[in-house]
């Protein structure tokens, strides 16, 4: 019988090799993590125009002569920051449209406290919204502003748009949950099944430490450990190290939610789903759909687990504008705004279709006789084979 010889020489060859790489690496890993990093957010330059109680209305200063008439107010989430479009140089939603010469506007919606408990979808929407649209316009001359939102931003500019047509003159709506009647995706599901009228009597403000640990619970596999063994992996290059820290400052600075919105959104949205049914009131007047008669792209997130595609694609088909188009990119919630692939191609894509619908009424694409739905495109796929699930 032929007997095996154990390559010992061979296995302890490759063990010390093993250990020599890892010795260089925490070597330069070290190096690394003790080395000055630049991990600042948001640096594009900006000014704050106007104020109202907490919340704060941003320009960003050009880097070319504008070349849209119509300037764009973009409308982040409560739940988290804006700096996400900013997260650094050459990385950043705001660097490209600004690059494409929009004069660009974005809310920044503050730190509630204790105090703002009380503030519901009127107070943001026909309050603050409507100011700093007001303001834009006072101080641009135009009529109407481009309006694009971003999750429950996005949800607030639909609202806005269908409670105040003649102020909106397009609408761009990016991974905006407007069907909550589905059960893909857990935070739908856990969401069905909250007692919101109980946490809101018993904390106020919902407390941004519990909404990031229920994000991390959402996916705790990904989010709570594969993370962090990436870190481990990859600590010795310093652009790495870099952008991971980055993100997660944007995590974790994270403001409380007001206690009446999270109590209206999940009961008027995620629970009755009034919002694609177009029977949501707000400030006593309904926010009918049917109203939305501006152009919209509706632009959301293949691989989403937080607002997955069939919260959002029912939109275009709810609305009353003859002029709509959905763009599914192969990514996830944060990946569409930050991944390599998706920067090439979701602010340029954003900035060309204003464009087009940039000059008067009668320069922009025709309503195919005027027919609802007629217009409508088919839901395209424009990012790499191998997707970033973020």
């Amino acid at each position: 019988m032929t007997q095996f010889k154990v390559p010992v020489d061979l296995i302890m060859s490759k063990m010390a090799e093993d250990a020599r790489q890892a010795h260089t690496r925490a070597q330069k890993a070290s190096e690394v993590l003790l080395d000055k990093l630049e991990t600042q957010l948001a640096q594009t330059p900006y000014d704050v125009v106007f104020q109202e109680d907490r919340v704060k209305l941003k320009h960003y200063k050009p880097k070319k002569k504008t070349a849209y008439k119509t300037p764009l107010l973009v409308v982040y989430a409560l739940i988290n920051r804006e700096t996400m479009l900013d997260l650094q140089p050459g990385r950043s939603v705001v660097e490209r449209f600004l690059e494409e010469g929009i004069d660009l506007y974005m809310i920044d919606w503050g730190y509630p406290t204790r105090n703002d408990r009380f503030q519901g979808f009127d107070d943001h929407i026909n309050g603050y919204m409507d100011t700093m649209v007001s303001y834009i316009c006072k101080e641009t001359g135009a009529k109407k502003v481009n309006l694009m939102g971003i999750c429950m931003g996005g949800a607030f500019s639909v609202m806005y748009s269908a409670l105040h047509p003649h102020r909106v003159k397009n609408l761009v709506t990016t991974v905006t949950p407007t069907n909550f009647d589905t059960d893909k995706g857990l935070l739908h599901i856990w969401m069905k099944n909250m007692d919101a009228d109980k946490v809101v009597d018993t904390y106020g403000n919902l407390s941004a430490d519990i909404m990031n640990f229920g994000f991390l619970m959402l996916n705790p596999a990904r989010l709570m450990i594969d993370k962090y063994l990436g870190f481990y992996e990859h600590m010795d290059k310093k652009q790495f190290v870099e952008n991971f820290v980055r993100m997660e400052k944007w995590i974790f600075d994270s403001p409380d939610l007001p206690g009446e919105v999270f109590r209206e959104f999940i009961k008027e949205c995620y629970q009755q789903n009034k919002l694609i049914q177009s029977r949501l009131e707000i400030g006593g007047k309904r926010v009918d759909l049917e109203k939305i008669t501006m152009p919209l792209l509706n632009i959301y997130g293949k691989f989403d687990h937080l607002v997955p595609p069939e919260a959002c694609d029912k939109l275009t088909t709810a609305v009353g504008s003859c002029d709509t188009k959905d763009i599914c990119l192969n990514t996830g919630h944060i990946g569409i705004y930050v991944s390599s692939k998706c920067q090439e191609l979701f602010a340029p894509e954003i900035a060309r279709w204003l464009k087009q619908r940039d000059g008067d009424l009668k320069n922009t694409p025709a309503p195919n006789n005027g027919k609802k739905g007629l217009a409508r495109t088919a839901v395209l796929d424009m990012t790499e084979n191998h997707p970033e699930k973020n």
